[in-house]
């Protein structure tokens, strides 16, 4: 929002200077992002009247003029300046810059100095100026022309008004009731007291009995339509100098004198207004939503098309404004329009919000009203826009209609119960009921008072006003957030001490981290091709607006977000790849309801996903390059959970190889997967340079740990005895260790495979071609007495017959 400090003065002048207004404004909430004079400081330069404009006789693009700059120069004789701007012509008043006039600063920052000076062998007296050398616009096509009025000698500062500073605030979504001048004026006289200019709208009486016909089809997207016809208006007089400027200096430029007329008032009192050329009007209006297929071209030049969520005014004819946002190139008034209807509304900020972002474009009255616009002064503005009409566009034949006004669903205000102790709490300074009443009545805001508590109805303009922590907000930035105590906050600080059987997010991230894994980030939004293939899900969860195409559903499974990042890795040419996420996935789940962290019907776990690919070791000169397989991964898992012991089964996984995948296990607990990528998905998503290895689990199984149990050193000694057991191929490590377990009993300490031995082809040894050799090295202890050869003989016959009968082992002779 940008003005004048001069159009807000007009309404309200307190005694501040403009940087101690431009602090008030910020300190209560509407922020001055920045504060720029309308012009550049400059000196000596004075309203002047071209007398005579001849010909230069030594240049063909020079003209020596004589210039009355008034009785304070030159004894009140004309001056004679040689000039070289094509309009320079008698009759004209212009800026003239004198002898001894400071311009302002060049690119050098240094002041431009007029003096005496002689162009082509003609003497010059000063300077005629443009408003591009006064640094009042990129103009430099002339001299800048002034008003025919513009008294001789004036300094140029003081007629143009250019001690002026412009104000940019920057609002946020919730003052949409100080988008404008007046708004912001009514905010600076509650803030210091004061007096504030109530504006007048009286009555334009009408001269004529024609009524253009409404029909408001769409209370849900028009709470209030109000409108007049006028007609013989002449729509090509020039807008007022004074109008123009202040438009400039809000940002906007001048373009003909109704539509200027109609962003006026939008920028003094915040009300967009429309203004049609009622001849192009076919029937009656009708203010409906729109149907799907019809379009519309708008006076920006772009054809639209409108469906049922977009509001709209038509005629018997076509579509000829889109509601709230823009009015259509079809009904725009034009120098030929002799007569109008102007129309103000009140349209619901929820049928206005995103409307004009959904075809890529946002207009002031778009962003007015969908933040909400007073709904009772539709019939005062027009009013107001009437009587401009007819001050600039009026001529003898301009006749005016009656108002015709409808409010088919005008907002009603809900009241907001303040408690004042409340109150007192939330900003943390003593505040009293005389206190607030006393801001209250100073923001306009009706209120009935009880003991302890006020209730304020919120006026019409104020559409910000519905919880009680919006009347606490209105106290403290009127009383001033300086007025705050500035001692430090008192609260009780209790350290929150975590469970030592549980570790942190972060810890697991450094101990991943410390395996060699890289940590990623990625988009919880994924190809739908990823879940299918991947994931095996064929119904994810769909997203209603994907920032991309493609990422259009949720993730169930952190393979896939994995695997892209191997191919952008890849790409770009990487040759070793180990990462890692800890994320959510989103899985449909009936039982789960709605709460503060969860979503009804959806089940958000945490998951730690991982992925190896390339060499299993850094490249170096003791040892050849090997790349990574399935056991370097599960090595990694088992350091992760260490002292925990993990199991690992034959599994299949829609992602992974159906022969080199397993479920993770933990305390008999399945909480994972790992395995190699499947070929098929290598070959679809272009995976070259061997199998990569991943592996997803939940992260609640990731996090808990055993805690250490202390345990005195043995007093007797440990005995070890390797086996070699003879089995078949076909018998798994797990089967073996079981059996070996179950029998060794109280006395075995550990077994643990330590050596596989398979004959090659062809080789005379006595194992049978289906039958490899399993070397098992066993620990046996017993804490309290000296094992003897018989115990221990013993114990590896029961462990020898237990692997027999249990697995069919037999001892290698």
């Amino acid at each position: 929002m940008q003005f004048p400090e001069s159009w807000l003065r007009e309404f309200c002048n307190p005694s501040l200077s403009t940087a101690q207004l431009a602090e008030l404004l910020t300190m209560s909430g509407m922020e001055v992002e920045e504060l720029r004079p309308v012009a550049p400081p400059f000196h000596g330069i004075v309203v002047a009247e071209i007398l005579e404009a001849e010909q230069h006789p030594n240049a063909d693009k020079l003209r020596v003029c004589k210039v009355n700059a008034g009785a304070a120069f030159n004894n009140g004789e004309p001056l004679q300046i040689v000039c070289g701007a094509p309009n320079a012509r008698v009759g004209i008043k212009v800026p003239l810059a004198t002898v001894g006039a400071e311009l302002p600063p060049g690119a050098d920052g240094k002041p431009f100095k007029i003096g005496v000076g002689k162009l082509r062998g003609v003497e010059s007296f000063g300077m005629l100026c443009s408003a591009r050398e006064l640094k009042l616009s990129e103009d430099h096509g002339g001299l800048l022309e002034l008003a025919a009025d513009a008294p001789v000698g004036e300094d140029i500062r003081k007629h143009l008004a250019l001690d002026d500073t412009l104000f940019t605030l920057k609002l946020t979504p919730n003052l949409g009731h100080c988008l404008s001048v007046y708004s912001i004026a009514r905010e600076v006289s509650a803030l210091t007291g004061a007096p504030l200019l109530q504006p007048e709208f009286p009555a334009v009486k009408p001269t004529l009995g024609d009524k253009l016909a409404v029909r408001v089809e769409a209370p849900d997207l028009c709470g209030r339509f109000s409108g007049r016809v006028v007609k013989g208006i002449n729509t090509t007089a020039a807008t007022p100098a004074w109008m123009v400027q202040r438009l400039e200096r809000c940002g906007q430029r001048s373009v003909t004198a109704l539509v200027d007329i109609s962003n006026y008032v939008m920028f003094e009192y915040g009300r967009p207004t429309h203004i049609f050329d009622l001849d192009k009007i076919s029937g009656d209006l009708v203010v409906r939503w729109g149907q799907p297929g019809e379009q519309l071209k708008l006076l920006n030049g772009n054809t639209i098309t409108v469906d049922e969520k977009v509001g709209v005014i038509a005629d018997a004819r076509e579509v000829e404004s889109l509601a709230g946002i823009m009015g259509g190139d079809h009904t725009a008034v034009s120098d030929d329009t002799k007569n109008v209807y102007v129309e103000a509304a009140f349209w619901w900020p929820e049928a206005v919000m995103g409307r004009g972002r959904r075809y890529n474009f946002s207009t002031d009255a778009g962003h007015r009203f969908e933040r909400g616009v007073d709904p009772s002064k539709t019939v005062e503005h027009i009013e107001r826009i009437t009587q401009l009409i007819l001050d600039i566009c009026g001529t003898a034949d301009t006749q005016v209609g009656p108002m015709d006004d409808q409010s088919p669903n005008v907002p009603v205000a809900k009241p907001v119960t303040l408690r004042v102790a409340r109150a007192a709490k939330v900003i943390g300074m003593p505040v009293t009921q005389a206190q607030c009443e006393g801001v209250f009545t100073r923001l306009g805001l009706p209120f009935t008072a009880a003991d302890g508590t006020i209730t304020v109805t919120p006026p019409s303009w104020r559409f910000d006003i519905q919880i009680e922590e919006d009347l606490i907000e209105e106290v403290i930035r009127v009383l001033g957030y300086p007025t705050l105590p500035s001692t430090a906050p008192l609260a009780p600080i209790v350290g929150r001490t975590g469970s030592e059987s549980r570790q942190a997010k972060h810890a697991l991230r450094r101990a991943v981290a410390a395996r060699d894994y890289f940590e990623t980030i990625n988009f919880s939004f994924v190809e739908e091709r990823w879940e299918r293939e991947l994931a095996g899900v064929t119904d994810p969860i769909q997203l209603l607006n994907p920032i991309a195409a493609p990422l259009s559903v949720m993730r169930t499974s952190l393979i896939g977000s994995l695997v892209q990042v191997l191919r952008h890795n890849q790409a770009r040419r990487a040759t070793r790849v180990r990462v890692f996420e800890l994320g959510r996935v989103f899985k449909r789940d009936t039982s789960v309801a709605n709460g503060p962290l969860s979503v009804a019907g959806i089940d958000q776990p945490l998951r730690l996903g991982g992925l190896a690919w390339g060499p299993a070791e850094q490249q170096q000169w003791s040892q050849k390059d090997r790349a990574v397989d399935f056991f370097d991964v599960k090595g990694d898992l088992e350091a992760l959970f260490a002292p925990q012991a993990l199991t690992f089964e034959a599994a299949e996984h829609a992602a992974l190889h159906p022969g080199r995948s397993a479920c993770v296990r933990l305390n008999g607990t399945p909480i994972g997967i790992v395995g190699e990528l499947h070929p098929r998905w290598r070959q679809a998503y272009e995976i070259t340079g061997g199998a990569p290895v991943v592996f997803e689990l939940d992260l609640d199984a990731a996090l808990t740990r055993t805690l250490p149990h202390g345990q005195p050193l043995p007093r007797q000694q440990a005995v070890q005895r390797d086996l070699a057991l003879v089995v078949k191929d076909s018998t798994s490590h797990d089967a073996l260790m079981a059996a070996i377990t179950t029998a060794g009993g109280a006395l075995l300490r550990s077994a643990k495979l330590f050596d596989v031995f398979k004959p090659a082809a062809g080789a005379t040894t006595d194992l049978q071609a289906d039958e490899r050799s399993l070397a098992v090295r066993l620990e046996l202890l017993d804490d309290e007495t000296t094992l003897t050869d018989e115990r221990i003989d013993a114990a590896v016959a029961a462990i020898v017959a237990a692997a027999a009968s249990q697995v069919g082992a037999r001892l290698r002779g």
